[in-house]
């Protein structure tokens, strides 16, 4: 999964710190670009199946808007993160620079924002 952004190591940073895993690699920006560009990923080290996610430089970014909007950035791909709960993965999520997001269409599930405006949600099973 890659996640565009204007600013892919901080936000690398934060997932890192919110999924409990380390940045496994990244880059600093290539010679002319803006000194918050560049490229990271993180990786989990365990697992059968294993997925990285990678934050890309993208000058033009704009927030996605969710719920969509017509002729407005609409969001291309979202986290949906398993808690045990949903109160202290909000927290959490909060403490890092998420933000809750205005609509709420279901109880088990929280829809908050990363520090960069991409959605995610906590969902309880």
């Amino acid at each position: 999964m890659t996640i565009s952004t204007d600013r892919p190591r901080d936000l690398a940073r934060f997932y890192a710190e919110l999924l409990g895993v380390g940045v496994a690699a990244e880059e600093g920006p290539r010679p002319g670009e803006p000194a918050d560009a560049g490229w990271a990923q993180l990786r989990p080290v365990e697992g059968r199946l294993r997925m990285t996610v990678n934050l890309e430089h993208d000058p033009l970014y704009e927030p996605p808007t969710w719920p969509s909007e017509g002729g407005r950035q609409q969001p291309q791909a979202h986290l949906d993160l398993w808690v045990d709960d949903l109160d202290e993965a909000e927290a959490w999520a909060v403490e890092l620079g998420a933000r809750r997001h205005g609509t709420q269409p279901q109880a088990a599930v929280r829809v908050m924002l990363d520090p960069h405006g991409h959605p995610f949600c906590l969902f309880t099973s």
